[in-house]
């Protein structure tokens, strides 16, 4: 008998993607099975070394229940069979709860401690790399450290099931689908959605949906009947624990609070941009409905369709309000997606980690509130790796439809988005790759294949437009890539190493330098996030080593390949990094941050023991979310909130002086405002006076012509503006002079006022 050597065992650890996996054998194999053979019910492979699936680092009785290896309830819908014929355990875990308790798991504490404070010399106003980066040195070897001792405990892969993956199809879908697809790519010609065309789009999907969807055993008329019993009974039953739905609820509560609290003030003030984003909004309410909104460049219709909607539904018309809606449905629905896809990647608690975190944190919080459409970027991320990861483990055909459904739509929302199908094929490579692939790579591809063709079919008015047009379709993408708009200013290698460094510590250094949806020169991440990133970028690394599972570098990878769309700024370097373009990468970045604090929380629970480790476990946790809520509070609602301030034009101040001038003696038509170099968008005093479609300038050569209005007249010009104001005291001699007091000192402005000449006589 050939036994293997010991570099024949480290060589199937490294090269991970040879089909033989060489193991050290293990001590008594679980196993066991039940009646019936495996060829006729699913399996089920849950790959350990970690902790127990699910476990609570806050409930004493799951410890007892560690090796229970059991399904998340959230797979066990009615397209999943339960496994219930074999349960391996490849490889066994040591008993941690057979150890005695432990006064201070130092190891645990320091590494938490050394991460924090390294995080805290890179923040301090004097920054202090070198400390900073041996504390971080410090943070690294602790954590491996305690991974290795099982004081820092990840939470389990989740099961894989290996049920059966139908790749059998409808063949009437099929003979609808393909000739639907051409006629729609016909019918989107004209840059305009019509009635014609959406129906044959949306025909198309169905017919998708009808080739690939595999329905339940349970219909849905049964579903509706049963929660309507559900709902009838007098004893209804809840599966969470009560401490677990109170922390839920409190979460919730407070991821609320900071996503809506003062969300009409803050941000205070438009920029240009949502000038560009409320008149394509008009042209939506006016009937023109287009795929593709060439204004400022080009961009993607998603968000105009969303701001008309909310501006309908809740009132708000053609304002800054209904872009902050809109925007902010999106963060929150961004939450939801994170909270699931934690659950995904490791447990409940992984998920609600990552939900609170991202749910109060400075950079997801600003992104969703700013009215532009930088959260249509994570808001699609998130499900679909929900459903794409989902659809690998379970081997369940009806959530690669999903993550294709997404992907889809999302392609219609921001640009950046469109390096998420890039990182959907490096998640399949990767799986493929792995040997948690076995015998389900046909299956893997044949996900791949369903994904690709649902985004496609959904992306087809797109697809029509970038054939008419893919000057304007790429534009954007160009001028940042390439030297269509300027030439590189430097070597494009250097360049993007350059951006790529700058990129991967924004969220410990700098977020860049754009003050309209960021602090500038600060990290991207609260002290407490950045700090538990960097644990848990170690704890996968390490893990990864050891047991070689394609999740844990998908969930590294995944951050700079997100990163993208701001990496790619070759020719505009200064504009990378920034909160925007790398939105999307903050999903995986808080999932790693759960990842953390779970490991950290269920390593004081379960080595201090009983009743101490779950009100120690609960301290920590509880300071840690307290802590990273006061900062990112502090960060929003004063620092944030004031630089914006200081750094955008007031003109909703100006707007609200001609909504009095209007309200009083004057007209819309005769309230005008003198253009002055890198001063106010005069569009933005128009709409905030709330006519959106009228621009208030009126040049100094053009002043004369203003006299052809009857009526009062009111003129807002800089107060720098003395070629303006001697103009007006020419033309106006009658005119009276007044400054306005701005919020901000350095804001204030003049308004010059005409009187009508039946006001003079009434005087």
């Amino acid at each position: 008998m050939n036994e293997p050597s010991v570099l024949d065992y480290l060589l199937s650890k490294l090269v991970f993607w040879r089909r033989e996996k060489i193991e050290i054998p293990p001590e008594p194999q679980v196993e066991s099975s039940e009646s019936g053979s495996a060829s006729e019910t699913p399996e089920i492979t849950a790959i350990s070394g970690t902790a127990a699936t699910d476990s609570s680092p806050f409930q004493a009785d799951e410890i007892n229940a560690r090796d229970q290896i059991q399904p998340p309830l959230e797979v066990l819908d009615s397209t999943i069979p339960i496994p219930s014929t074999k349960i391996i355990v490849e490889e066994p875990r040591e008993e941690i709860i057979s150890r005695q308790g432990t006064w201070l798991p130092w190891l645990v504490f320091g590494s938490l401690l050394a991460a924090l404070i390294a995080q805290f010399l890179f923040e301090r106003p004097e920054r202090q790399v070198t400390p900073g980066v041996y504390f971080y040195g410090i943070a690294a070897l602790l954590t491996i450290w305690a991974y290795f001792r099982k004081d820092l405990l990840p939470p389990d892969y989740p099961p894989e099931f290996k049920n059966a993956f139908s790749l059998k199809i409808r063949r009437d879908g099929a003979i609808v689908l393909i000739p639907a697809c051409l006629v729609a790519v016909v019918a989107f010609g004209g840059n305009k959605f019509t009635v014609t065309n959406v129906f044959i789009w949306v025909l198309a999907l169905v017919y998708l949906l009808r080739m690939f969807y595999l329905p339940g055993k349970i219909s849905f008329s049964q579903k509706i009947a049963d929660w309507i019993d559900r709902l009838k009974r007098s004893d209804w039953t809840f599966q969470f624990k009560p401490q677990y739905l109170f922390l839920l609820i409190i979460s919730i509560s407070i991821v609320l609070f900071f996503r809506l609290y003062q969300l009409e003030q803050l941000p205070p003030e438009m920029i240009s941009d949502h000038a560009e984003k409320l008149l394509d909004v008009f042209d939506v309410q006016d009937g023109r409905t287009s795929i593709f909104f060439p204004r400022n460049t080009g961009r993607e219709a998603f968000q105009f369709y969303l701001t008309a909607l909310v501006a309908d539904l809740f009132g708000t018309g053609l304002t800054f309000l209904s872009l902050k809606i809109g925007t902010t449905i999106c963060g929150l629905v961004t939450v939801f997606y994170l909270y699931h896809l934690g659950k995904e990647a490791g447990n409940r608690w992984v998920g609600l980690f990552a939900a609170l975190l991202a749910g109060i944190g400075y950079w997801p919080n600003i992104i969703s509130r700013i009215g532009l459409r930088y959260p249509l970027y994570p808001v699609f991320v998130a499900p679909t790796l929900f459903y794409l990861l989902r659809g690998l483990r379970t081997n369940n055909r009806n959530d690669f439809i999903w993550a294709g459904i997404s992907l889809g739509i999302g392609l219609h929302g921001y640009t950046a988005i469109r390096m998420l199908p890039v990182l959907v094929v490096i998640a399949i490579v990767l799986f493929i790759l792995h040997s948690q692939s076995k015998g389900r790579r046909i299956q893997a591809l044949a996900g791949l294949g369903i994904t690709t063709l649902t985004s496609i079919v959904l992306f087809l008015p797109l697809i029509r437009y970038a054939i008419d047009e893919p000057e304007m379709f790429l534009y954007r993408v160009m001028t940042r890539v390439g030297d269509l708009e300027r030439p590189l200013p430097g070597s494009p290698i250097e360049i993007f190493f350059n951006n790529v460094w700058r990129a991967i510590t924004m969220f410990f250094w700098s977020d860049g330098d754009v003050w309209v949806h960021s602090i500038p020169y600060r990290p991207a991440l609260d002290l407490i996030s950045a700090a538990l990133l960097f644990v848990g970028i170690v704890l996968l690394i390490v893990r990864y080593i050891r047991f070689q599972h394609y999740r844990d570098i998908f969930w590294i990878i995944s951050i700079p390949v997100l990163l993208m769309p701001s990496i790619l700024s070759l020719a505009f370097p200064n504009e990378n990094p920034n909160l925007n373009r790398t939105a999307g990468a903050y999903v995986p970045v808080f999932i790693i941050c759960g990842i953390a604090l779970d490991a950290i929380l269920r390593g004081l629970y379960l080595n201090m023991r009983g009743k101490t480790g779950k009100i120690v476990a609960g301290l920590v946790g509880g300071i840690l979310i307290l802590l990273a809520g006061f900062q990112n509070y502090t960060l929003v609602f004063d620092q944030y909130h004031q630089n914006y301030l200081r750094s955008s034009w007031n003109t909703s101040e100006m707007g609200s002086v001609i909504r009095g001038f209007v309200q009083s003696v004057g007209s819309p038509e005769n309230a005008w405002v003198i253009p002055y170099p890198h001063w106010v968008d005069t569009r933005l005093v128009g709409i905030n006076a709330g006519y959106p479609t009228r621009d208030t300038a009126v040049s100094v050569e053009n002043i004369g012509e203003t006299q052809n209005n009857p009526g009062a007249k009111l003129f807002m010009l800089h107060r720098e503006d003395k070629v303006g104001l001697e103009k007006l005291r020419d033309i106006y001699p009658e005119g009276r002079l007044k400054e306005y007091r701005s919020r901000v000192d350095t804001k204030n402005f003049y308004i010059y006022f005409v009187p009508a000449i039946e006001d003079e006589i009434f005087e």
